[in-house]
């Protein structure tokens, strides 16, 4: 899914992310955060602390793409997410945080092979089904969402799939049970229950009610959103979700997103600048990974890839397998239905032991990656981060 800007509603939608009026915000949503437990920056520099001593740590690595997806930089928790499903590729957890990520970045139809694979996997729809729903709701497909929604209210983010759950009856028009939904949220007295309620109430077309419960969780703030409140009932379902779930508005202009990540924050920033960065006394400064192999073309003369040592490197990943002659097939039914964006584009398969990836790049950095990656989602092709470690061998496509 695609977000645009109304012009009008600019102010709205900074106003909704610097506030967490959002019925979804990246502090809460997949992970369950709360002002009352570890703060995501907290999680997350704990578990990058695991991980310079031990990068293969499993459970650091789930912790700390669950803590940067809460942080809203959805590029480094699938960088995470990645090298856990390296570590444990028979684990769920891995799958269902790229799903997670996927439904962050407004992408609901590419999630659903990440859920359906960690359910097949052994994860019950209570853990992921939160997540799941939203892809639902995003996809217009709200009795499918609810029932998700259902299904996680008794897993470990329960509090967030019962907000989802509320908006989604909202959406399909039952004002009376999405307003019931709450009633647990209101009786213990949770700071973002008027605020879901105002969203409740804007979406069934009481933007008079909606502006009055805002106002009352931000005195003042009832004129600014009043633009948004007023076209939400206007939209069609799935644009409805993409409003109040991710802050994504619907208009006639460029694609353009409105984030749910506090203005100012890097999105951008890959997992290896979080290796590398400094800590802060007394903690002892993160190290970089170790050099890595990466094997280039040979000469005509040579039978076999030269490697080359260097830094881990920011790839985009297209595919993965067990057979990696399937590869070269796949990256040439890509280029030839998209030459003009893989013009100069070459492949490249990188094998570990258990599988082989189709890659293209090195990029310079995790921005020009995402920049890429967005163009390949406009095409219908899916690709997400991946840096190498030290074991993998990366040899270009055909040599393999």
């Amino acid at each position: 899914m695609r977000g645009y800007f109304m012009p009008g509603l600019r102010f709205a939608a900074t106003l909704l992310a610097l506030t967490g009026v959002a019925a979804v915000s990246p502090a809460v949503a997949q992970t369950g955060y709360s002002a009352y437990a570890e703060s995501p920056a907290a999680a997350l520099a704990r578990n990058v602390r695991i991980l310079a001593s031990d990068p293969k740590d499993f459970s650091a690595l789930i912790g700390a793409g669950k803590a940067a997806l809460a942080l809203g930089d959805t590029q480094t928790a699938a960088g995470f997410f990645a090298r856990a499903d390296d570590v444990n590729p028979r684990s769920p957890l891995p799958q269902a945080g790229m799903g997670a990520v996927s439904v962050a970045n407004g992408e609901a139809q590419a999630s659903l092979p990440y859920f359906t694979r960690a359910q097949q996997l052994g994860a019950p729809v209570a853990t992921f089904g939160s997540d799941r729903g939203l892809a639902y709701d995003l996809l217009g497909r709200q009795a499918d969402a609810q029932a998700d929604y259902r299904a996680a209210l008794g897993g470990p983010d329960g509090d967030e799939a019962r907000r989802r759950l509320a908006m989604s009856l909202a959406i399909s028009g039952d004002k009376s049970n999405a307003l019931q939904t709450l009633a647990p949220l209101a009786a213990r007295g949770d700071i973002s229950t008027n605020r879901c309620r105002a969203f409740v109430l804007a979406l069934t077309g009481d933007s008079n009610g909606a502006m009055v419960a805002i106002d009352r969780a931000m005195p003042g703030s009832w004129a600014r959103v009043a633009p948004f409140f007023q076209r939400l009932p206007t939209l069609p379902a799935g644009q409805k979700a993409a409003a109040v779930n991710l802050g994504i508005f619907p208009d006639s202009g460029a694609p353009q997103y409105a984030y749910a990540a506090p203005q100012g924050g890097d999105r951008l920033t890959a997992i290896d600048d979080y290796l590398q960065a400094p800590a802060s006394p007394p903690q002892p400064a993160v190290q970089p990974p170790a050099p890595v192999q990466v094997a280039y073309a040979p000469p005509v003369q040579q039978t076999a890839p030269q490697p080359a040592t260097g830094s881990g490197k920011v790839w985009l990943q297209l595919a993965s397998g067990a057979n990696a002659a399937a590869l070269q097939g796949q990256f040439r039914r890509m280029k030839s239905r998209n030459s003009d964006l893989f013009d100069g584009i070459k492949g490249y398969v990188a094998r570990s032991p258990d599988r082989s990836r189709l890659v293209i790049g090195p990029f310079r950095g995790p921005s020009d990656a995402k920049i890429f990656a967005e163009d390949l989602g406009s095409v219908g092709i899916d690709s997400f981060s991946w840096t190498n470690s030290p074991s993998d061998t990366i040899v270009p496509l055909g040599t393999e």
